[in-house]
Protein backbone atom coordinates (compact mmCIF):
# COMPACT_ATOMS: atom_id res chain seq x y z
CA UNK A 1 0.00 0.00 0.00
CA UNK A 2 1.35 3.58 -0.83
CA UNK A 3 0.94 6.35 1.80
CA UNK A 4 2.06 9.80 1.25
CA UNK A 5 3.71 11.78 4.08
CA UNK A 6 4.33 15.63 4.06
CA UNK A 7 7.45 15.63 6.29
CA UNK A 8 10.60 18.77 7.25
CA UNK A 9 12.94 19.25 4.11
CA UNK A 10 15.70 17.36 4.14
CA UNK A 11 17.25 18.91 1.19
CA UNK A 12 20.88 20.12 1.66
CA UNK A 13 23.41 18.74 3.73
CA UNK A 14 25.04 19.88 6.74
CA UNK A 15 28.34 20.74 4.67
CA UNK A 16 26.84 23.17 2.40
CA UNK A 17 24.54 24.79 5.48
CA UNK A 18 28.19 25.11 7.34
CA UNK A 19 29.60 26.51 4.52
CA UNK A 20 26.84 29.24 3.64
CA UNK A 21 27.63 30.14 6.96
CA UNK A 22 31.54 30.32 6.83
CA UNK A 23 31.04 32.22 4.21
CA UNK A 24 28.61 34.50 5.25
CA UNK A 25 30.80 35.14 8.13
CA UNK A 26 34.26 34.90 6.12
CA UNK A 27 32.34 38.33 4.03
CA UNK A 28 33.06 40.32 7.67
CA UNK A 29 36.48 40.25 6.18
CA UNK A 30 35.78 42.40 3.06
CA UNK A 31 36.76 46.16 4.77
CA UNK A 32 40.47 44.74 5.85
CA UNK A 33 41.45 43.31 2.07
CA UNK A 34 39.12 45.61 -0.67
CA UNK A 35 39.00 48.93 -1.62
CA UNK A 36 36.71 51.37 -0.31
CA UNK A 37 34.41 51.60 -3.40
CA UNK A 38 34.19 47.71 -3.44
CA UNK A 39 32.87 47.89 0.03
CA UNK A 40 30.16 50.75 -0.65
CA UNK A 41 29.28 48.40 -3.88
CA UNK A 42 29.21 45.37 -1.29
CA UNK A 43 26.88 47.30 0.95
CA UNK A 44 24.26 48.84 -2.20
CA UNK A 45 24.46 44.38 -3.22
CA UNK A 46 22.94 43.68 0.37
CA UNK A 47 20.95 46.03 0.60
CA UNK A 48 19.00 44.73 -2.79
CA UNK A 49 19.53 41.09 -1.24
CA UNK A 50 17.33 42.15 1.63
CA UNK A 51 14.88 43.83 -0.79
CA UNK A 52 14.20 41.53 -2.31
CA UNK A 53 14.10 38.55 0.39
CA UNK A 54 11.62 40.55 2.04
CA UNK A 55 9.31 40.99 -1.16
CA UNK A 56 9.40 37.75 -1.89
CA UNK A 57 8.53 36.84 2.19
CA UNK A 58 5.19 38.92 1.63
CA UNK A 59 4.29 37.77 -2.31
CA UNK A 60 5.97 34.45 -2.65
CA UNK A 61 4.86 32.93 0.44
CA UNK A 62 2.16 34.76 1.75
CA UNK A 63 0.49 35.37 -1.50
CA UNK A 64 0.52 39.71 -0.73
CA UNK A 65 1.52 41.34 -3.45
CA UNK A 66 3.29 44.93 -2.72
CA UNK A 67 3.50 47.47 -4.78
CA UNK A 68 4.04 50.16 -1.70
CA UNK A 69 6.97 48.36 -0.01
CA UNK A 70 8.61 51.77 -0.45
CA UNK A 71 6.64 53.17 2.38
CA UNK A 72 8.66 51.24 5.06
CA UNK A 73 12.22 52.07 2.85
CA UNK A 74 11.60 55.72 3.16
CA UNK A 75 9.97 55.92 6.82
CA UNK A 76 13.66 53.38 7.73
CA UNK A 77 15.46 56.31 5.97
CA UNK A 78 13.48 59.66 7.05
CA UNK A 79 13.21 57.48 10.53
CA UNK A 80 16.99 57.89 11.46
CA UNK A 81 17.28 61.21 10.11
CA UNK A 82 14.39 62.56 12.47
CA UNK A 83 16.34 60.05 15.74
CA UNK A 84 19.88 62.12 15.10
CA UNK A 85 18.27 65.22 14.82
CA UNK A 86 16.73 64.79 18.57
CA UNK A 87 20.46 63.53 19.85
CA UNK A 88 20.34 59.58 18.88
CA UNK A 89 23.86 58.51 17.34
CA UNK A 90 23.55 57.80 13.68
CA UNK A 91 24.40 53.90 13.62
CA UNK A 92 22.17 53.94 16.49
CA UNK A 93 19.33 55.56 14.61
CA UNK A 94 19.84 53.22 11.96
CA UNK A 95 19.44 50.04 13.73
CA UNK A 96 16.70 51.67 15.92
CA UNK A 97 14.97 52.40 12.67
CA UNK A 98 14.23 48.70 11.58
CA UNK A 99 11.90 48.66 14.59
CA UNK A 100 9.73 51.72 14.03
CA UNK A 101 9.12 50.91 10.52
CA UNK A 102 7.97 46.99 12.47
CA UNK A 103 5.91 49.50 14.66
CA UNK A 104 4.54 51.16 11.40
CA UNK A 105 3.59 48.06 9.65
CA UNK A 106 1.93 47.22 12.47
CA UNK A 107 -0.05 50.51 12.80
CA UNK A 108 -0.96 50.21 8.84
CA UNK A 109 -1.70 46.36 9.03
CA UNK A 110 -5.69 46.01 10.26
CA UNK A 111 -6.60 48.61 7.74
CA UNK A 112 -4.05 47.07 4.77
CA UNK A 113 -4.95 43.62 5.46
CA UNK A 114 -8.44 44.00 4.62
CA UNK A 115 -7.52 44.26 1.30
CA UNK A 116 -7.16 41.09 -0.95
CA UNK A 117 -5.31 40.68 -4.79
CA UNK A 118 -5.19 44.20 -6.17
CA UNK A 119 -6.60 46.15 -4.00
CA UNK A 120 -3.97 45.61 -1.33
CA UNK A 121 -1.24 46.64 -3.90
CA UNK A 122 -3.48 49.41 -4.72
CA UNK A 123 -3.98 50.38 -0.79
CA UNK A 124 -0.36 50.14 -0.49
CA UNK A 125 1.10 52.19 -2.79
CA UNK A 126 -1.32 55.41 -2.09
CA UNK A 127 0.56 54.71 1.72
CA UNK A 128 3.63 54.90 -0.18
CA UNK A 129 2.66 57.78 -1.66
CA UNK A 130 1.18 60.14 1.34
CA UNK A 131 3.73 59.35 3.48
CA UNK A 132 6.43 61.00 0.71
CA UNK A 133 3.59 63.98 0.66
CA UNK A 134 3.69 63.73 4.63
CA UNK A 135 7.33 64.34 4.61
CA UNK A 136 8.18 66.66 1.76
CA UNK A 137 5.92 69.12 3.49
CA UNK A 138 8.11 69.12 6.49
CA UNK A 139 10.50 71.59 6.56
CA UNK A 140 12.85 70.16 9.38
CA UNK A 141 13.35 66.98 7.41
CA UNK A 142 14.72 69.23 4.60
CA UNK A 143 11.10 69.53 2.53
CA UNK A 144 10.93 68.14 -0.95
CA UNK A 145 15.08 68.83 -1.82
CA UNK A 146 15.94 66.37 0.59
CA UNK A 147 18.51 65.73 3.44
CA UNK A 148 22.33 64.25 4.58
CA UNK A 149 22.63 62.44 7.23
CA UNK A 150 25.17 64.88 8.69
CA UNK A 151 26.03 62.85 12.08
CA UNK A 152 28.42 60.44 9.84
CA UNK A 153 30.87 63.27 8.74
CA UNK A 154 32.49 62.85 11.57
CA UNK A 155 33.89 59.41 10.32
CA UNK A 156 36.61 58.82 8.18
CA UNK A 157 35.49 58.14 5.27
CA UNK A 158 37.16 54.25 5.01
CA UNK A 159 35.86 53.75 8.67
CA UNK A 160 32.49 54.96 7.78
CA UNK A 161 32.12 52.78 5.02
CA UNK A 162 33.21 49.57 6.95
CA UNK A 163 31.19 50.16 9.46
CA UNK A 164 27.78 50.64 7.33
CA UNK A 165 28.80 48.10 5.44
CA UNK A 166 29.27 45.19 8.89
CA UNK A 167 25.51 46.67 9.80
CA UNK A 168 24.27 45.79 6.56
CA UNK A 169 25.50 42.43 6.48
CA UNK A 170 24.80 41.83 9.72
CA UNK A 171 20.51 42.84 9.18
CA UNK A 172 21.34 40.76 5.96
CA UNK A 173 21.96 37.59 7.90
CA UNK A 174 19.15 38.23 10.94
CA UNK A 175 16.57 38.66 7.82
CA UNK A 176 17.98 35.53 6.04
CA UNK A 177 18.33 33.46 9.26
CA UNK A 178 14.50 34.52 10.20
CA UNK A 179 12.88 33.54 6.69
CA UNK A 180 14.86 30.40 7.42
CA UNK A 181 13.52 29.06 10.24
CA UNK A 182 9.87 30.56 9.37
CA UNK A 183 10.06 27.78 6.45
CA UNK A 184 11.44 25.45 8.87
CA UNK A 185 8.20 25.84 11.03
CA UNK A 186 4.97 24.81 10.18
CA UNK A 187 3.51 28.24 10.29
CA UNK A 188 6.12 28.82 6.48
CA UNK A 189 3.69 26.00 5.38
CA UNK A 190 0.67 27.59 6.60
CA UNK A 191 1.63 31.16 5.25
CA UNK A 192 1.83 29.13 1.72
CA UNK A 193 -1.66 27.53 1.86
CA UNK A 194 -2.71 30.77 2.76
CA UNK A 195 -1.06 32.40 -0.72
CA UNK A 196 -2.81 29.43 -2.62
CA UNK A 197 -6.44 29.50 -1.01
CA UNK A 198 -6.90 32.03 1.83
CA UNK A 199 -10.56 30.80 2.44
CA UNK A 200 -9.33 27.01 2.42
CA UNK A 201 -6.95 27.51 4.56
CA UNK A 202 -8.58 29.18 6.64
CA UNK A 203 -11.61 26.35 6.81
CA UNK A 204 -8.41 23.75 8.12
CA UNK A 205 -8.03 26.09 11.01
CA UNK A 206 -4.83 27.87 9.24
CA UNK A 207 -5.53 31.33 11.84
CA UNK A 208 -4.49 33.72 8.71
CA UNK A 209 -5.01 37.31 10.13
CA UNK A 210 -2.39 36.85 12.63
CA UNK A 211 0.12 35.02 10.10
CA UNK A 212 -0.58 37.87 7.66
CA UNK A 213 -0.20 40.29 10.40
CA UNK A 214 3.14 38.84 11.65
CA UNK A 215 4.56 38.53 7.57
CA UNK A 216 3.66 41.90 6.88
CA UNK A 217 5.39 43.27 10.13
CA UNK A 218 8.44 41.34 9.18
CA UNK A 219 8.85 42.51 5.97
CA UNK A 220 8.06 45.98 6.97
CA UNK A 221 10.73 45.53 9.97
CA UNK A 222 13.26 44.37 6.78
CA UNK A 223 12.27 47.34 3.96
CA UNK A 224 12.72 49.67 7.36
CA UNK A 225 16.04 48.28 7.64
CA UNK A 226 17.43 48.62 4.05
CA UNK A 227 16.23 52.47 3.79
CA UNK A 228 18.15 53.40 7.09
CA UNK A 229 20.92 51.59 5.43
CA UNK A 230 20.46 53.15 1.80
CA UNK A 231 20.59 56.61 3.93
CA UNK A 232 24.08 55.24 5.40
CA UNK A 233 25.55 54.29 2.59
CA UNK A 234 24.59 57.53 -0.01
CA UNK A 235 24.50 60.13 3.01
CA UNK A 236 21.67 61.72 1.49
CA UNK A 237 18.21 61.31 0.46
CA UNK A 238 14.63 63.11 -1.34
CA UNK A 239 11.34 62.24 -0.83
CA UNK A 240 10.72 61.27 -4.86
CA UNK A 241 13.74 58.79 -4.50
CA UNK A 242 13.18 57.07 -1.39
CA UNK A 243 9.52 56.85 -1.91
CA UNK A 244 10.04 56.04 -5.26
CA UNK A 245 8.04 53.55 -6.73
CA UNK A 246 11.29 52.27 -8.69
CA UNK A 247 11.79 50.35 -5.02
CA UNK A 248 8.86 47.95 -6.26
CA UNK A 249 10.07 47.46 -9.93
CA UNK A 250 13.07 46.33 -8.50
CA UNK A 251 12.19 43.96 -6.00
CA UNK A 252 9.64 42.61 -8.54
CA UNK A 253 12.64 42.05 -11.02
CA UNK A 254 14.72 40.55 -8.52
CA UNK A 255 12.14 37.71 -7.40
CA UNK A 256 10.77 37.04 -10.69
CA UNK A 257 14.10 36.24 -12.43
CA UNK A 258 15.61 34.56 -9.30
CA UNK A 259 12.41 32.39 -8.45
CA UNK A 260 9.46 33.72 -6.84
CA UNK A 261 8.58 31.21 -3.58
CA UNK A 262 12.33 30.05 -3.07
CA UNK A 263 14.98 30.68 -0.61
CA UNK A 264 17.99 31.14 -3.01
CA UNK A 265 15.86 32.15 -6.03
CA UNK A 266 15.89 35.95 -4.42
CA UNK A 267 19.59 36.26 -3.74
CA UNK A 268 20.27 35.10 -7.45
CA UNK A 269 17.77 37.37 -8.40
CA UNK A 270 19.49 40.12 -6.52
CA UNK A 271 22.98 39.59 -7.81
CA UNK A 272 21.97 39.58 -11.30
CA UNK A 273 19.79 43.11 -10.86
CA UNK A 274 23.08 44.33 -9.22
CA UNK A 275 25.28 43.24 -12.47
CA UNK A 276 22.14 44.76 -14.42
CA UNK A 277 22.40 47.98 -12.79
CA UNK A 278 26.22 48.50 -12.99
CA UNK A 279 26.42 47.90 -16.79
CA UNK A 280 22.90 49.53 -17.91
CA UNK A 281 21.59 52.16 -15.00
CA UNK A 282 23.25 55.23 -17.00
CA UNK A 283 20.16 54.26 -19.99
CA UNK A 284 17.90 55.94 -17.45
CA UNK A 285 14.08 55.29 -18.88
CA UNK A 286 15.23 52.39 -21.41
CA UNK A 287 16.86 50.83 -18.68
CA UNK A 288 13.69 50.69 -16.54
CA UNK A 289 11.45 49.68 -19.85
CA UNK A 290 14.48 46.73 -20.47
CA UNK A 291 13.65 45.51 -16.61
CA UNK A 292 9.99 45.73 -17.34
CA UNK A 293 10.32 43.64 -20.36
CA UNK A 294 12.99 40.90 -18.82
CA UNK A 295 10.43 40.89 -15.81
CA UNK A 296 7.24 40.22 -17.66
CA UNK A 297 8.75 37.96 -20.20
CA UNK A 298 9.52 35.61 -17.00
CA UNK A 299 6.38 36.31 -15.82
CA UNK A 300 5.17 34.57 -18.95
CA UNK A 301 7.64 32.17 -20.09
CA UNK A 302 9.46 31.01 -16.41
CA UNK A 303 7.29 31.46 -13.77
CA UNK A 304 9.50 30.26 -11.36
CA UNK A 305 13.06 31.64 -12.10
CA UNK A 306 16.45 30.63 -12.82
CA UNK A 307 16.20 28.94 -9.63
CA UNK A 308 13.74 26.69 -10.64
CA UNK A 309 15.98 25.15 -13.95
CA UNK A 310 18.33 22.77 -11.86
CA UNK A 311 15.57 20.59 -10.12
CA UNK A 312 15.32 20.06 -6.77
CA UNK A 313 18.44 21.90 -5.60
CA UNK A 314 18.18 23.77 -2.62
CA UNK A 315 21.32 25.38 -0.45
CA UNK A 316 19.23 24.77 2.95
CA UNK A 317 17.08 22.37 4.03
CA UNK A 318 13.99 24.59 3.88
CA UNK A 319 10.13 23.96 3.48
CA UNK A 320 8.62 20.53 3.68
CA UNK A 321 8.89 18.05 1.35
CA UNK A 322 5.79 15.13 0.16
CA UNK A 323 7.03 11.84 0.40
CA UNK A 324 5.53 8.36 -0.62
CA UNK A 325 6.02 5.09 1.53
CA UNK A 326 5.44 1.50 0.38
CA UNK A 327 3.92 0.03 3.00
CA UNK A 328 2.81 -3.69 2.92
Amino acid sequence: MTQWTVRRSTTGTRIASGALVAGGLALFAVPFGFTANVVQQLTSLCILVILAVMWNALAGYGGLVSVGQQAFIGFGAYGTVFLTQHGVAPYLAVVLAAPASAVLAALLAPLLLRLRGGQFAVGSWVVAETLALLVALDEDLGGGTGVSLRGLSFYAPTLRRAYTYWLTLGFLLLLLLLVALLLRHRTGAALQAIRDDEEAAASLGVRTGPLKFGLFVLAGFGCGAAGALILANTLFIQPQSIFGVQWTAYMIFMVLVGGLGTFEGPILGAVLFFLLQQQFAQYGAWYLIGLGVVAAGFALFLPRGLWSLPPGLRLLPVGYDLRRENRS
